[in-house]
């Protein structure tokens, strides 16, 4: 559920990393286009071999091979577009593959290495659509977010005569805009309106770490400063809001969300019930090492030695969190204080200890947050009266219908959250 490893949004390799200027023998256009060459030739070491030190580290060759093969098919590159950062030259390119687009981008530092690789499902270019003339609900501007650093919101509000039930919708991992937007899809979108369609007032509000990165400005990042307090601000910012049902407030969050809602819910103190959406039953680092052998899977290397390697450092790196590794040291690609903030998260024990009713959401086409996880849930919470699961056949992690094996390209193709997963959690609440 960071960057580093795809778990949740688009694919993201290694942060970028600035170092001292001198001269470089390339342009940094012919180190990105010899950067794509090698990769597209499967010519993984001989493309490792442009990193610089930390982005060997963070990204070995193994990891470097899963991700690239796991995208379509190469076509047509667009002309790349140079821009700098800090000192550091920035290339963005636009990748065609198979039938999506992605956004390829390479930092090159002033010693001509490949200090940062980004690649992932291309944006949606056009605006999120108006809300149609003749819709029951409306949309208007808010402000949210612990106190002192604003973040901007959207609430969709029924029309008609309140107070209507309403829904704080938490993100996922990694920066995310209000929409939860990965590629062509808004996720957040569709379940807002989707739910305002039916009378249900929605919250979404942009990330911190999108929205305002500077808040972390020092590198130290926690799960609460990322998550929880923001989503708790939120639910109390909404109990004071006109036309808004204070006593029918619903946390609903999606992935790392789902994870975190039962904190969310609880730290607020004003939440009557969890919707929790393709949320793991483990702690979350211990779904990381499953995730690699999936990739390999998908390749036919589950036996490869590089992908023997990947699992084993990081499940080294799992073990030096839990252990006496220094707080600010890397593993797994972020600082350790973070994991340790993130690996005190325990999903079946914060669900057992709410107090408020909970509806459980997974689609058996998740590799993200797999079936093992799903069952586990069912186990701890299929016969309690408080949790009411409903497992949706056809439904990727994100909510959207597919067919066939899933993976990160599936991601880039168009489509919207199931109507029929909205119309059962509008069921839910009303029921609450």
């Amino acid at each position: 559920m960071k960057r580093t490893h795809a778990p949740f949004a688009a694919i993201a390799l290694a942060c970028a990393l600035a170092l001292p200027a001198s001269a470089a023998t390339d342009t940094a256009q012919a180190i990105a286009a010899k950067l794509l060459d090698r990769l597209d030739a499967g010519q993984y070491d001989q493309a490792e071999t442009m990193f610089n030190a930390q982005m060997q580290q963070h990204v070995p060759t193994d990891k470097l091979k899963a991700v690239w093969q796991s995208l379509p098919p190469a076509g047509k590159r667009d002309e790349p577009q140079l821009s700098q950062q800090d000192g550091v030259q920035v290339i963005k390119q636009t990748l065609h593959r198979g039938s999506t687009a992605w956004t390829f981008t390479v930092e090159v530092d002033a010693q001509g290495k490949v200090s940062g690789m980004f690649v992932q499902p291309q944006q949606n270019a056009a605006p999120i659509p108006a809300v149609p003339v003749d819709a029951g609900y409306s949309e208007r501007e808010v402000t949210v977010g612990a106190e002192g650093h604003p973040l901007g919101g959207t609430l969709a509000m029924p029309k008609g005569n309140g107070p209507f039930p309403v829904v704080v919708l938490v993100h996922g991992s990694g920066p995310q805009n209000r929409e939860a937007t990965v590629g062509p899809n808004h996720l957040f979108t569709d379940i807002a309106r989707g739910l305002a369609a039916q009378g249900i007032a929605v919250l979404r509000y942009e990330k911190r770490t999108r929205a305002r990165p500077q808040d972390f400005k020092d590198g130290i990042i926690t799960i609460d400063g990322e998550t929880t307090d923001d989503a708790v601000a939120a639910v109390k910012a909404l109990a004071t809001m006109p036309g808004v049902d204070a006593k029918r407030i619903f946390v609903f969050g999606h992935s790392l969300g789902a994870m975190m809602a039962p904190r969310i819910a609880t730290r607020a103190g004003n939440v009557a019930g969890v919707i929790e959406l393709s949320g793991p039953s483990r702690k979350l680092v211990d779904i990381i090492p499953y995730q690699q052998r999936y990739m390999a899977k998908l390749q036919g290397k589950s036996d490869d030695p590089q992908t023997l390697a990947a699992v084993a450092k990081a499940e080294a790196d799992i073990a030096a969190i839990r252990g006496n590794a220094r707080p600010d040291a890397t593993a797994l690609g972020m600082r350790v204080d973070y994991w340790r903030s993130v690996d005190a998260v325990d999903p079946v024990a914060d669900n057992k200890a709410l107090r408020v009713p909970v509806l459980l959401l997974h689609g058996d086409r998740d590799f993200q947050v797999p079936m093992e996880d799903w069952t586990t849930l069912q186990r701890a919470f299929g016969n309690n009266k408080r949790f009411a699961m409903k497992l949706y056949p056809s439904l990727n992690h994100m909510g959207i219908a597919g067919t066939g094996t899933p993976s990160v390209a599936e991601y880039a193709q168009p489509g919207h959250v199931d109507s029929g997963l909205i119309a059962d959690v509008a069921t839910w609440i009303k029921a609450h």
